[in-house]
């Protein structure tokens, strides 16, 4: 597992410098000698109920956590984007006020520049000092539409007027910032007066026409669609180094765009005052994920943080990736490298432990796991700092029922080496299906902090022909789709591998449709605590899935390998939707082909197996089961059942085509008539003598699944010693883990390393 000393977190700063300018460089190569981790060095926060001088604010905001408006003062709701002042300052800028445009028109539109006294290893307050104030104004009536204080001389800008979420210095002290409600680029001096007309932008994208305008945008026309979404603009803006070149990025996809992962980066001549037609597309993990900010690292290089919208154990995505707008890949979209995963960072001096005890994601592991996390900018020693937007009073990641505070992190990186000697490899079984609803993009990134090597999607097919991560295509057990009155015509019944079964099926859904549902637990009355993300998650796809894993690396450095089965192949053969083809085009459309790659492709059938051992070169593993028989044998007449594949004839046939025997626990070590683990069988050693990796399912925590000598009471929900059944099936010879747990399993086979 992945550790990191005190002593070694206080690490040269160029180690980020060379990561931001040189990572996108080599997008997609997946390198296996070394990786980086973010190591947490400062922290400070502002308490969320800090109050700014001003008028009263919050007449209109909504309740939330026990905090009611108006409040006696102007609330700062956290900030969405900050400037260094390279003297241990910072510009920092709130947005819009309280969430929309009808409830903000009391708060005042301000930057202030604050002074972090860090808390570090060697100590520090941790608080955020406010030194000044700058409020927005328009006295030379430059804003040609209306704002709220138009009558006055002043003119203060409101957030009922702007929705301001990014900002850049110019080398001549002025700032421009990207808003939301046009989107519109507004140019201030340096105290706040805005010097011209708002830019709006100019749709320049290939084809493209007029102007890309929000719900908000006060030219919008009688009838006019708009193409944007609400709070969907300029979310994000970089700059080039020397100011000339503004690159704002839409938060959201384009209205109507047949990518919804799309996210639109635009180059501004800032000199000449227009768009110069360049564009890039950025592609986000999945089609709900937002850009929250970003900052040039480079003449063309640029970090971006990516997030979800969820906070607290729910959040899933909060990550910095870097990207050199030279490179993109087959479809368009721009390489991206993993820099920072924000839910999981090494913290070696504790740093928040003592000064915010007990709060979610702060610990010798830490989490920055707000909903709107919204500042990234790179220090001018390479760290990078990393802030919220609070949302005030709405957030309570840290500590649910009370606001959070506006928060800033500053990372440091830890090099770790990977290439590790072979030895047991941890599979997360659906995930980390254990502590999250299985087959959502939480449960593999969870699996992917808890240090797992690879991650398990089962794959069935669509309406029209896509692939989508469910355990079953028959998905009552897994979905919401008992509750979509839409759907209840679908309900019907099918046979599929010889058995009559009834619910709703994949099958019978679009893409597009299976989108609109949302993950269930599977085995609530087990795994109760996994029923309160219910409801949350859609179901992924497995080009999805595949973009995470070539997007992460494991806890030692190394790629995250992807280990997709094949679920009922002679089904789907029979009703023409043939799966083979399209996972080894989407692994190919991903550059994963060859046999080094960390892809291990499974089913339970034998003849989809030998059918990709001549479409690809990546890894193949036979899944057997205690009893039974691959279904396309049985279809074909063929007598044989799991029994005959695992003697050493049948164990020696399967090498012919596959390198993995993924084993039911149950054909290695037996069970007694008394629930207790028996003698090994010879099918790990006969495996081995044929040349196949062993790789054992499923090991689960719960009294239910265990051994009733590790079993640690009648309560059948209740966890068990699972650490220990795992070592006995580690010292049978087993290489490879498949589990619901895989943060146990990576004890185990520490343990035995």
């Amino acid at each position: 597992m992945r550790t990191v000393t005190a002593a070694a977190s206080a690490l040269v700063a160029a180690t980020f410098l060379t990561t931001f300018t040189g990572a996108a460089a080599h997008a997609g190569e997946r390198d296996r000698g070394h990786a980086s981790v973010p190591v947490l060095e400062q922290r400070a926060t502002l308490s969320a109920d800090h109050l700014a001088e001003g008028p009263p604010s919050g007449a209109e905001a909504t309740p939330a956590n026990g905090r009611t408006g108006p409040f006696d003062g102007q609330v700062i709701p956290g900030f969405s984007a900050m400037v260094d002042n390279g003297d241990g300052t910072f510009w920092a800028m709130p947005d819009n006020g309280f969430g929309n445009q009808q409830n903000s028109g009391d708060f005042l539109l301000r930057l202030y520049r604050i002074a972090p006294q860090w808390e570090t290893a060697e100590g520090g307050a941790g608080e955020i000092e406010i030194r000044d104030t700058v409020s927005l104004s328009d006295p030379h009536h430059r804003i040609p539409f209306p704002v709220v204080n138009e009558d006055t001389e002043e003119r203060l800008l409101t957030g009922n007027d702007f929705d301001i979420e990014s900002v850049v210095r110019q080398p001549d002290g002025t700032f421009w910032i990207g808003e939301e409600f046009g989107p519109f680029l507004l140019h201030v001096d340096a105290d706040g007066v805005v010097l011209e007309e708002p830019v709006p932008l100019a749709d320049v994208r290939e084809g493209g026409s007029g102007e890309l305008k929000s719900p908000q945008n006060p030219y919008l026309g009688a009838g006019e669609e708009p193409a944007l979404g609400a709070s969907k603009g300029f979310e994000a803006m970089a700059a080039s180094k020397d100011g000339r070149y503004l690159y704002p990025i839409l938060e959201g996809a384009v209205v109507g765009d047949d990518d919804q992962r799309r996210r639109w980066i635009f180059e501004f001549d800032a000199e000449e005052r227009e768009y110069t037609g360049r564009t890039w597309a950025y592609e986000t993990d999945t089609d709900a994920n937002l850009v929250g900010d970003a900052f040039m690292t480079g003449k063309n290089r640029l970090v971006v943080l990516e997030r979800d919208d969820f906070d607290g154990p729910e959040a899933v995505t909060k990550r910095v990736y870097a990207v050199d707008l030279r490179r993109t890949d087959g479809a368009g979209h721009l390489e991206k490298e993993l820099v920072a995963d924000l839910l999981d960072i090494v913290n070696p001096a504790g740093i928040g432990t003592e000064t915010s005890p007990g709060a979610y994601g702060v610990g010798e592991q830490f989490s920055f796991p707000m909903q709107s996390v919204e500042v990234l900018l790179q220090l001018r020693d390479g760290r990078l700092l990393v802030g919220n937007d609070n949302n005030y009073p709405g957030n309570d990641a840290r500590r649910p029922g009370t606001p959070d505070d506006t928060e800033l992190i500053v990372l440091g990186q830890e090099r770790v080496h990977g290439g590790k000697d072979a030895g047991i490899e941890v599979i997360g079984h659906r995930g980390a299906s254990g502590y999250r609803p299985e087959h959502t993009l939480a449960a593999y990134q969870l699996a992917t902090t808890q240090c797992a090597d690879y991650i398990e999607p089962d794959l069935v097919a669509t309406k029209d022909g896509e692939l989508v991560a469910r355990h079953e295509n028959e998905i009552s057990g897994t979905t919401d789709v008992e509750d979509r009155p839409e759907f209840a015509e679908r309900r019907t019944t099918r046979t599929v591998d010889g058995t009559e079964i009834t619910g709703w099926f994949t099958e019978d859904f679009t893409l597009a449709e299976l989108r609109t549902l949302r993950a269930e637990e599977r085995i609530p009355d087990l795994r109760p605590a996994n029923t309160a993300f219910d409801g949350l998650y859609p179901i992924p796809t497995f080009e999805e899935v595949v973009d995470f894993a070539r997007r992460s690396r494991t806890c030692d450095g190394q790629p995250l390998g992807i280990a997709p089965e094949l679920k009922h192949p002679t089904y789907f053969d029979s009703i023409g939707l043939s799966m083979e083809e399209k996972v080894v085009e989407v692994l190919e459309a991903n550059g994963y082909g060859d046999k080094q790659d960390p892809v291990v492709l499974q089913s339970f059938e034998t003849a989809n197996l030998r059918e990709l051992d001549e479409l690809t070169d990546v890894d193949l593993a036979q899944l057997v089961n205690c009893s039974g028989a691959p279904y396309d044998l049985v279809a074909a007449g063929d007598p044989r059942g799991y029994a005959e594949l695992t003697t050493r004839e049948g164990l020696r046939e399967i090498a012919s085509y596959a390198d993995v025997l993924g084993a039911c626990k149950d054909l290695m070590i037996p069970r007694e008539a008394d629930g207790t683990l028996g003698e090994p069988t010879s099918v790990i050693a006969d495996a081995h003598a044929a040349g196949l990796e062993v790789h054992g399912w499923t090991f689960r925590a719960e009294n239910s699944f265990l051994p009733a000598e590790h079993r640690s009471s009648a309560d059948p929900a209740e966890h068990g010693d699972l650490i220990g059944e795992i070592e006995t099936f580690i010292e049978a010879g087993m290489d490879g883990i498949f589990s619901d747990h895989p943060d146990l399993a990576v004890a185990a086979a520490d343990d035995e390393g």
